[in-house]
């Protein structure tokens, strides 16, 4: 079978690789249908990140069932399906906390698609004529007939660490409003969750395009880059991935408030106001998102109308067209496949 790899910057490739052999009992064979490109995808594909390649590619994704190991009741054959990006078991005592990124099952960091920033080429990547999934009542999420595969796809990851830095906190907030500082997919989708539970949020990106799908989902927007602090809110969230946002972000945080840090700054040298933050009891929250317990949760506010991703959707691309497309996108990109 055949599946994107990523080889160096501006350069990718089909490989012919084995195909996925059902791997134990409670495991399953996939399909995917659409593939989204996360956050850092991009940076990836333009050499601005440390993950040196070969490797396969995606993470994203939304599948239909091909075949399930014998003990697999949770899904079968035909059934569509999301996949969360991390692999877990779902039994281990971190599974069981909900902290799925730390399963103790597999390798540290074990993730679909991720290459040298995950655990090495354990894992394949979701372009790919099948995938095998361990694990798969664990890992698997049913999916209800009539969504859209291509919207749906960042339920695997960037959909779900946009629900990880509002969720949480909205529903014990007793003011309910939301500043995003927002640069890819992650920081629109905070924005639109945040507005399908009812907040007030203000959205901060120099990108006109995002600006506009922020202001479709209900934010009001500073199109222009961060500024050293805005009007101050009880929850920040921070996507833009730069130092300087990270603390206009917290200074941009009220006392006893909390900032939540999704951009990955790749150094260990940034200073940060700590003296500040302890005296205004500002707590800030970083780190992986764990997927698997809030794909759920996401999922509700989709079906249950709440949340509308078709404006996240900013471009698709037939599978034929996967090595071109991938090599040269510069947004939000789903790449789409019919069903069997």
């Amino acid at each position: 079978m055949r599946a994107l790899w990523y080889l160096k910057p501006g350069e990718l490739e089909w490989r012919d690789v084995p195909e996925p052999e059902p791997n134990g009992p409670d495991a399953a064979i996939v399909r995917p249908l659409a593939v989204a490109t996360c956050d850092l995808d991009g940076p990836i594909v333009r050499g601005e990140v440390p993950a040196p390649g070969p490797f396969p590619v995606g993470h994203e994704f939304v599948a239909e069932v091909v075949a399930v190991g014998e003990s697999v009741t949770s899904v079968a054959a035909g059934d569509r399906v999301s996949v969360p990006f991390q692999i877990s078991c779902g039994q281990c005592a971190r599974c069981r906390a909900g902290l799925t990124a730390d399963c103790r099952s597999v390798p540290a960091g074990s993730a679909y698609g991720m290459g040298p920033l995950s655990d090495g080429l354990r894992w394949a990547g979701a372009v790919a004529d099948l995938v095998g999934v361990p694990y798969a009542d664990a890992m698997c999420v049913p999916l209800p007939a009539g969504l859209d595969p291509a919207a749906l796809a960042g339920l695997s990851d960037n959909l779900v660490d946009g629900w990880r830095t509002v969720g949480p906190y909205l529903g014990a907030a007793t003011e309910p409003r939301v500043l995003v500082f927002g640069r890819g997919s992650i920081g629109l989708y905070a924005t639109a969750i945040a507005a399908a539970l009812g907040a007030e949020v203000s959205y901060v990106d120099p990108d006109p395009d995002r600006c506009r799908i922020a202001e479709l989902v209900g934010a009001s927007v500073f199109h222009e880059p961060p500024k050293e602090r805005y009007r101050a809110h009880p929850l920040v969230v921070h996507t833009a991935g730069t130092p300087d946002a990270l603390r206009a972000a917290i200074a941009s945080t009220t006392s006893s408030g909390v900032c939540v840090d999704t951009g990955i700054i790749f150094d260990n040298e940034t200073p940060l106001p700590l003296f500040n933050m302890y005296v205004k009891g500002i707590t800030l929250v970083t780190g992986r998102a764990h997927a698997r317990p809030a794909m759920p949760k996401v999922l509700d506010l989709v079906t249950g109308g709440r949340l509308d991703l078709a404006p996240m959707v900013r471009a698709t691309a037939p599978w034929s067209d996967a090595v071109d497309a991938w090599a040269g996108h510069t947004g939000r990109l789903a790449l789409v496949r019919d069903p069997i």
